[in-house]
């Protein structure tokens, strides 16, 4: 029986996963939190084999976690499971340690393969992402309305109270827009962020 921890700050969603692995037979969930802080305050006494993991978690980016987790406990597995599906940070996942990638809308014979191919030491796509990572790099980036919008006024200097101020948003949603601009463009800092833009006449 493969022990599974999950970390995703969506309730629903964690409560009809966890359903859906034990009822599997093949797996059943031994931890279960919303947030990277309280893993990291419970995993090592936890000791899953396999962890699911967000990359959009409220209190810090799952690409930086999933890192940490892997320098902590080299042994444990990690599988991604996101609404993100940019190759920039599925590419970015890979490199720091994770061994599966799952998008949220991956049907649930998947999301029980890819559990059990992770788990056994193998590398798993769900089939949207597989195809995404063949495909040429410059095809993969696209942004939506909101996010052009932003990074046009990222582009012009504005802070995030500006920009929130601007477009009627609160700054911490601005924060969160920025951050997934930084993931979506594989830009380290702003001024980064904003030259990738400018070169891929994004802005």
């Amino acid at each position: 029986m493969i022990k599974v921890a999950i970390v995703d700050d969506h309730k629903v969603l964690t409560d009809g996963l966890k359903t859906l692995i034990e009822e599997s037979g093949i797996a059943k969930v031994v931890c279960l939190w919303h947030t990277a802080s309280d893993c990291r305050a419970a995993i090592g006494s936890c000791k899953p084999d396999l962890l699911l993991l967000d990359v959009g978690l409220p209190d810090m980016s799952g690409v930086d976690f999933c890192k940490e987790l892997k320098q902590r406990y080299p042994d444990l597995k990690i599988m991604v499971l996101t609404t993100h599906n940019e190759y920039s940070v599925v590419r970015q996942m890979l490199e720091n340690g994770a061994s599966g990638y799952l998008v949220k809308n991956a049907m649930t014979e998947e999301v029980l393969a890819g559990i059990g191919a992770v788990a056994n030491g193998n590398i798993f796509l769900c089939h949207e992402v597989d195809v995404l990572m063949k495909q040429p790099k410059e095809r993969q980036l696209w942004l939506s309305q909101r996010e052009s919008e932003i990074l046009k006024l990222v582009a012009e200097g504005l802070t995030n109270g500006e920009i929130a101020d601007r477009i009627f948003l609160s700054p911490e949603t601005i924060k969160s827009y920025r951050k997934n601009l930084l993931l979506k463009l594989d830009a380290k800092n702003t001024a980064m962020l904003v030259r990738i833009a400018l070169e891929q006449k994004l802005i």
